[in-house]
């Protein structure tokens, strides 16, 4: 998956040093992501209450994290550490991310949700998601769940 902001993204808060390529090892675990600029996939099978949720920074640092239900029994989800390439440019920043899911869910239907956090220069902070929920901002939400990806079909 590939997420972009596209146009002046001078005043959005980066990373000082964005490398395009970085080395496997470089790449490290961290929490709190969502606290600053963080691009975020949500996703369950379809017709479950539990789901995954990654979380990806422009710093190279990541998250995954696994729900029973709707922010219920949060624990560090048991993912390998997903191929993250990041590029910075005068006028987009864009992060490619390329994950693998628990061998259990493969040939299910799944539920996805796409969403970011902006931070700005001056710490200002803006939601942006495929579909909202009334209220506050909550990725975490059934509705956020907007996009359906089929099951491939059989070889």
């Amino acid at each position: 998956m590939t997420f972009r902001l596209p146009g002046d993204t001078s005043m959005v808060e980066l990373p000082v040093r964005i490398e395009p390529r970085v080395k496997q090892s470089e790449r490290r675990r961290a929490d709190r992501l969502w606290e600053h600029t963080c691009f975020e996939c949500f996703v369950r099978p379809e017709g479950e209450a539990g789901y995954l949720e990654f979380n990806f920074s422009p710093s190279m640092e990541w998250a995954a994290y696994r729900f029973d239900d709707y922010r219920e029994n949060m624990r560090d989800a048991d993912v390998t550490c997903p191929a993250i390439v990041a590029t910075a440019r005068p006028n987009r920043f864009e992060i490619s991310v390329r994950i693998d899911l628990p061998p259990e869910w493969k040939g299910r239907c799944w539920r996805a949700g796409f969403a970011a956090v902006i931070e700005e220069k001056d710490r200002t902070k803006s939601y942006w998601a495929l579909a909202h929920p009334p209220g506050d901002p909550d990725f975490h939400h059934p509705d956020c769940f907007a996009l359906e990806l089929p099951a491939p079909d059989a070889p």
